[in-house]
């Protein structure tokens, strides 16, 4: 797409980009993979990759897993699924892996997620804390802030924004140009 001046072989490319996208979010409870997204859409998965991050800033791998972990969050919001029952049915293939990611995007783990979403809501004024000795500042150890990672109102196109963690990569000293 770069490279492309024809405004329509460029529509004709985010077209293509655009149903791979729609296929990840019909089917991200099936076992996908970049080569198979790769061979639907007749290109290489390199060049998927390439064009996917270009169009929507993210891989396609990156934003599988996303749409996963969105849905596994409403899975454990109900809470009549285990962790594990969660992981499976929202196509993860390793529970660590899930974990791992699971508390990347939404910072905290799943189990912490699913207690925090099945505990009542307690008032702001809550005066038990003293007798429990219980501060509200961390979940299960977890270390998460209140309220971190659960519903805000806020859409979630935004919360994903807000709640995805920042990675900043540095390049070495001696490869950084002098301003």
């Amino acid at each position: 797409m770069r490279g492309t001046t024809d405004p329509a072989q460029r529509l004709r490319d985010l077209a293509r980009l655009r149903r791979v996208r729609d296929r990840i979010d019909r089917e991200y409870a099936r076992p996908l993979d970049v080569e198979a997204l790769a061979r639907g859409a007749h290109m290489s998965a390199g060049h998927l990759s390439r064009q996917f991050r270009l169009a929507y800033g993210e891989s396609p791998y990156g934003y599988l897993m996303t749409r996963r972990i969105e849905r596994a969050m409403a899975l454990l919001r109900r809470g009549d699924l285990s962790v594990t029952e969660v992981c499976f049915a929202v196509g993860c293939s390793s529970l660590g892996t899930f974990s791992t990611r699971f508390t990347e995007l939404v910072g905290m783990p799943p189990s912490a997620y699913r207690r925090r979403a099945a505990a009542p809501a307690r008032p702001a004024d809550d005066t038990d804390k003293a007798d429990t000795g219980d501060t509200g500042d961390e979940v299960d150890g977890a270390g998460a802030a209140p309220g971190a990672g659960m519903p805000t109102g806020m859409p979630s196109c935004l919360e994903k924004q807000v709640t995805r963690p920042v990675r900043t990569r540095r390049r070495p000293a001696a490869s950084r140009s002098p301003r």
